[in-house]
């Protein structure tokens, strides 16, 4: 398998997946920065997936699988064993699934307004929706170590990712600990540690 990436991009939680999982893969570098989106070998990235953003995982058949939420999924249900998921049918991966689209619509688009430029009344109008969808997270990770439970899955690497991108547009997570202890533990967790450095993101 071959994932497509930017780095720190929304892509990082495949890959964070990826290393968690134990499968093979390879990864390769999208530069968005440029028209046409090109590859790192100098492929035009819309050949590869017509939507034109990252993450695209391409299977060993070559079909491509896109949007990073199915992609996570579709990682874990092929290594079962590794609890990145609950099984199929189960409330457990009904849960799974509400918190992968609560990080995908609350989370994850709610962050655009601060990478775009604009007034700093949009961006900090921006800032206090996302802080009012944080609590939410907050409260459950008072009770939890993970969104699930004990044991890290695919939608705690996606949030990880999106409030990841905080300290990128200089935004501080402190008023929430959970959270913010929550950041520390799996910053620290060898799978991201091994995205993040394939990435040039360690910090």
């Amino acid at each position: 398998m071959k994932l497509y990436y930017s780095p720190g991009a929304c892509s990082l939680s495949p890959h964070i997946v990826l290393h968690a999982s134990g499968l093979p893969f390879s990864v390769e570098k999208v530069n968005l920065r440029v028209n046409p989106h090109l590859t790192a070998s100098g492929v035009e990235f819309a050949s590869i997936n017509a939507k034109g953003y990252v993450p695209a995982l391409q299977l060993e058949d070559g079909t491509v699988l896109s949007e990073g939420v199915a992609i996570v999924q579709y990682l874990a249900d092929q290594v079962p064993q590794s609890k990145l998921a609950p099984a199929n049918g189960t409330l457990a991966r009904y849960r799974l699934q509400e918190w992968l689209n609560y990080t995908a619509t609350e989370i994850h688009k709610s962050f655009s307004p601060l990478f775009y430029p604009g007034s700093d009344e949009v961006k900090n109008a921006a800032w206090d929706k996302l802080r009012s969808r944080f609590g939410v997270i907050e409260a459950q990770l008072a009770k939890t170590p993970y969104l699930l439970g004990d044991d890290f899955s695919v939608a705690d690497a996606y949030l990880f990712t999106c409030l990841n991108w905080a300290h990128m547009v200089h935004r501080s997570l402190e008023d929430f600990p959970a959270i913010s202890a929550f950041m520390n533990w799996v910053h620290a967790l060898p799978a991201v540690q091994a995205a993040l450095k394939d990435e040039g993101l360690l910090r």
